[in-house]
């Protein structure tokens, strides 16, 4: 089996309606944030059985790592500079272009409230031999349950999250996230969603959120 090379090849199914996340840049920041997701899953499935010098490699990002770090920011201006507007986020770890630790998934609202996105994942993301870590279920349906209430109601902050394993989720092939808004009683939001691959549900989670939010950075 092989990786995705690309954001758009590794979006394999057709999903209407508004996109829910930011739309990747096709310069800058997003670019090399796509290539350091490559290396990473090159990276894994290299390994040391390759005959590629590892050191060699190790120096070159480090010098890059180096480089980067020269020119970043002051933390606090970073953190000011990403919550500015009021816009999807682009640097979270599920949707964000900028961050390479998001496969990414792409979420787009339908008209019946819910939202759904479509991801493939690769090594990174292993947990069990060619199945995608319970952890990184979790993260999804998190972020997927938060967009959904964006989407279809009031939103606010993770109190509970209750998912059920009812099989093993695969790597290496399109992966069908979704989540919709059931009930809001007060400043209490309950949310549900799943992951299905080929038809058959993998994970399925119920969240209860609080209307509540953290204030902004400035």
């Amino acid at each position: 089996m092989s990786s995705p090379r690309n954001e758009s090849e590794a979006y394999t199914a057709p999903v209407t309606g508004p996109r829910l996340v930011a739309e990747p840049h096709k310069d800058g920041v997003d670019t090399a944030v796509a290539a350091a997701r490559r290396v990473v899953a090159a990276l894994l499935r290299a390994g040391d059985g390759t005959g590629a010098d590892m050191n060699e490699i190790a120096a070159r990002l480090d010098a890059v790592a180096d480089g980067l770090g020269a020119k970043a920011l002051p933390i606090e201006d970073r953190l000011a500079e990403m919550w500015r507007g009021e816009g999807v986020t682009r640097h979270d770890p599920v949707t964000g272009p900028e961050n390479a630790l998001a496969p990414p998934l792409h979420l787009h609202g339908k008209e019946d409230g819910s939202v759904e996105g479509v991801v493939t994942l690769d090594l990174p993301y292993q947990g069990p031999p060619g199945h995608v870590h319970g952890g990184i279920s979790a993260l999804l349906l998190d972020h997927t349950l938060g967009v959904a209430n964006h989407w279809g109601g009031p939103s606010g902050m993770t109190a509970e999250l209750t998912l059920r394993y009812l099989r093993p989720t695969p790597l290496f092939e399109p992966l069908t996230v979704t989540g919709r808004q059931v009930s809001v009683e007060g400043s209490r939001i309950r949310t549900v969603g799943e992951i299905r691959a080929g038809g058959r549900t993998c994970v399925t989670a119920e969240g209860l959120f609080i209307n509540k939010q953290l204030p902004r950075p400035s």
